[in-house]
């Protein structure tokens, strides 16, 4: 089943067309990564399908409605979260975790007891691997990784069925980012969400994806099954993308998605 569909989306700033006709799906279940180097469109992409950019063409569905109907843009905003690239200018500093926590909870799950919120918010800090003795600090009193993971708590809470992932590994330091992709895998390994992963980093969409959409300057000059596109990568841009790969620290095979599994075609 196909959550999200991206059909020839096109976006232009004044004069300069960021967006050229761009199309990707991601399926129930998938890992779907966006790939590409800054300035070729993909933090705009995502602008666009959470609804912060309109697009100049093309069409975004969602489970097969047009996100230009208000009934599926509603749905929408529930079943498809974000975690951006920067954790600590995501978080309101004044708030503490158990507020930044409870804040999606008022908008989606209203009128919970005292008694089931307290346990709702602790099961999120469990999913991400965050303790209780948090709830009452800042987010300057967490690492950055902590707040990347606090990010991750509040995305998860309306109980999406899609995360778009923004650069989230960008701020965090090399082991702190295997930490984290760690984490992701097992979130979906155990409740089956989505991902649409923007990165510019290969090392990355190389070890969680089920298929890669790469691009350039605006434009997908190739997309197809991760393990294709990593072993014989046909266009140049694609090539020069894996040259630079570094590789991340070792972590948990047992978490990493089967590659093979995943049903969906490429568009």
């Amino acid at each position: 089943m196909t959550l999200l569909s991206v059909e020839e989306l096109s976006k232009r700033y004044k004069n300069r067309e960021v967006l050229h006709e761009v199309s990707f799906s991601v399926g129930k279940a998938e890992i779907v990564g966006l790939v590409g180097q800054s300035g070729s469109g993909k933090s705009t992409i995502a602008k666009c399908v959470l609804g912060l950019e309109r697009p100049d063409g093309g069409r975004m569905l969602w489970h097969g409605g047009s996100l230009a109907d208000r009934s599926v843009r509603r749905s929408a905003r529930r079943g498809m979260q974000a975690v951006f690239q920067d954790p600590r200018s995501s978080l309101n500093p004044r708030w503490t975790v158990r507020q930044l926590l409870n804040e999606p909870l008022d908008n989606w799950l209203p009128g919970e007891s005292a008694a089931v919120r307290r346990a709702r918010v602790l099961r999120l800090l469990d999913n991400v691997a965050l303790t209780g003795d948090l709830l009452d600090r800042n987010p300057h009193e967490l690492s950055t990784g902590q707040c990347q993971r606090l990010c991750v708590a509040r995305a998860l809470a309306p109980e999406p069925e899609l995360l778009v992932l923004d650069e989230p590994l960008s701020a965090l330091d090399v082991s702190v980012q295997a930490q984290l992709i760690e984490l992701l895998l097992d979130l979906h390994r155990t409740s089956g969400i989505s991902y649409l992963l923007i990165t510019h980093d290969f090392a990355v969409v190389s070890d969680i994806c089920h298929r890669i959409v790469v691009l350039d300057h605006g434009k997908v000059v190739e997309s197809g099954q991760a393990d294709e596109v990593l072993a014989h990568p046909a266009h140049p841009y694609t090539q020069s993308l894996l040259k630079a790969v570094l590789p991340l620290p070792e972590f948990d095979d047992r978490h990493r998605p089967d590659h093979g599994s995943t049903p969906y075609a490429c568009l």
